[in-house]
Parts: structure tokens; C-alpha cells; sequence
């Protein structure tokens, strides 16, 4: 079943003008809801940090490399033109290099990379696993370490959403520890409040729960790992109070 979003038909806006987080799966729900469809397959990293009323993510398919890739230059320089339409993505490389000049970009895998060439831009930041999935790791100059840009919660891992109750129509696909690091990266951002133009993000290496929140221009970004997301919450938010 063929289904385009919101985040699919406006390529335009930035993500904020029309909700960065869930833009690209309220189709999806829709659907599932209506019954129309038995499973959704989403971008864990596009899903809204909690959970729709009425469905449930049934499994996690194996997570793939959750970093985020420099695409045109193979390291970050001083005065660089780079595009990307997160604000997540745009304050960790301005806390990194303050001269750089961020411009928004938006559009699919494709597309940016095409924009890339047009607009004379000097490098983009994309996932690494999509393009990877496209047969497009060669585009790849550089892989950001989480220590230098710390993934979206979710990045790198595709969810089987499933109406609640119907888990177990996917559970046999399901990757456990990704599902463990996922729903913990999920649920510290959701305790965060990470809306729609929040720079917050949280990853697990499978040993520690990383998290963040950041000024959006990079002026200050604030880091703290442990191990539970409720108390890693709490130190983010009495960090930035």
C-alpha cells in the first residue's frame, strides 16, 4: 500500500512550519487506525517520542549505523556552506564550528544530494543508513562520531507499527536489543519535551544512554549519559532551567 505524507508533499517549508516530529507517519497511523493497513513501516527517528493512542510499535528490525554522514567534504572546516533542514543537526555543528553557515534543505535523498551540486553547497548531513539502504554509501566523506553529532533518538532503525493489542503480528522480526536502546532513547526525549523545534536528541551505544539539548544556534549544548532515562531527563532540564 503506496502512501505519501506530509513530509513527502511539502519539500518546501522547513520541518518547523509544518511539524518536524511526525510528519512523515500521521498518514501512516491514519491508516492504521482506519484499518486500511495492518502494519506501518517508519523511520524509528520520524516517529513522534510517544505513543499514538491506539497503536503500539510491535517490533524494531535490526539497527543499521545510526550516525549521521558528511556528504561532499570529507571533514568540517571554517566557513563552510552546509545543508540540512534539523535544527538538531544545524545547533551540534554550529557548537562544533561557529563560522559555519548552515542553510536549510529539504527533499528527498536524492534531491539533496542534487541541491548539494546546485547550490553550490560545500557539504550536506544526512543518515548514514539511508544512504546506505540506497545503494549510496559512496556519497559518504564522513561519519560524525556521536561524541561530535549525537544521533536522533530512533536514527538508524526502521519500526513495524502495529495496532495495540496486534504486536504480535510483527514480534517475530523484532530485534530485542534494538528495541530496548530505542524505546529508552524514546522515552528520555519524550521526558525532555523535544518538540517540533527543540535541538534535543538521545542515542544508546548498548552500554550508556546519551542525551542532549541545545541552543539552536550552538551557543551552548548541554550533554549527560547514564543509564535511566527518567533521572537523565531530570539533570537535562534542572541543567538548562
Amino acid at each position: 500500500m503506496p502512501m505519501t505524507t506530509a513530509g513527502d508533499r511539502d519539500r518546501t517549508r522547513p520541518f518547523g512550519e509544518i511539524g518536524e516530529r511526525g510528519v512523515f507517519v500521521k498518514e501512516l497511523e491514519e491508516a492504521l487506525l482506519d484499518g486500511r493497513i495492518d502494519v506501518a513501516v517508519h523511520s524509528a527517528k520520524d516517529m513522534t517520542s510517544t505513543a499514538t493512542a491506539g497503536l503500539a510499535v510491535g517490533a524494531y528490525l535490526a539497527r543499521e549505523d545510526p550516525r549521521d554522514a558528511l556528504c561532499g567534504a570529507s571533514a568540517i572546516r571554517p566557513g563552510m556552506r552546509i545543508g540540512t533542514a534539523s535544527a538538531r543537526r544545524r545547533a551540534q555543528l554550529l557548537a562544533l564550528e561557529p563560522t559555519l553557515g548552515i542553510e536549510p534543505l529539504r527533499g528527498n535523498i536524492d534531491t539533496r544530494l542534487r541541491k548539494r551540486v546546485e547550490r553550490r553547497l560545500d557539504a550536506i548531513v544526512l543518515a548514514a543508513c539511508g544512504l546506505e539502504r540506497l545503494g549510496l554509501g559512496h556519497e559518504i566523506g564522513y561519519r560524525f562520531d556521536p561524541a561530535e553529532l549525537l544521533p536522533e533518538a530512533g536514527q538508524g532503525a526502521l519500526a513495524l507499527q502495529v495496532r495495540a493489542g496486534e504486536e504480535a503480528l510483527v514480534a517475530g522480526v523484532g530485534d530485542s536489543e534494538t528495541y530496548r536502546r530505542v524505546e529508552l532513547e524514546r522515552a528520555c526525549v519524550a521526558l525532555v519535551g523535544g518538540g517540533c523545534l527543540a535541538p534535543v536528541a538521545a542515542h544508546h551505544d548498548g552500554e550508556t544512554l546519551t542525551a542532549l539539548v541545545a541552543d539552536e544556534d550552538g551557543k551552548w549544548v548541554v550533554r549527560r549519559s547514564g543509564q535511566d532515562p527518567t533521572a537523565l531527563a531530570r539533570e537535562l532540564l534542572a541543567a538548562v532551567a
